[in-house]
């Protein structure tokens, strides 16, 4: 669930940026609730990538836990 959540934080930040920076405002669903710099987008994008990583991790060593016979 960590992993999703962080790729959908991932794709809003992105797009806020994008939009933000490219066009003439910030795209996704964040700009209806909060204004928000540019930098700002940045570090969701950082934040749900880490996010992402972490469940992907977390999970990996879940299998692997599975995988090996200890409980």
């Amino acid at each position: 669930m960590r992993g999703f959540i962080g790729f959908i934080v991932m794709i809003q930040g992105a797009m806020g940026f994008i939009g933000q920076t490219f066009s003439d405002g910030a795209w996704g669903l964040l700009p209806h609730w909060f204004d928000l710099p540019s930098v700002a987008y940045l570090g969701l994008v950082a934040a749900g990538a880490a996010l992402a990583v972490w469940g992907d991790v977390d999970k990996k060593r879940k299998q692997k836990r599975v995988g090996s016979g200890v409980a």
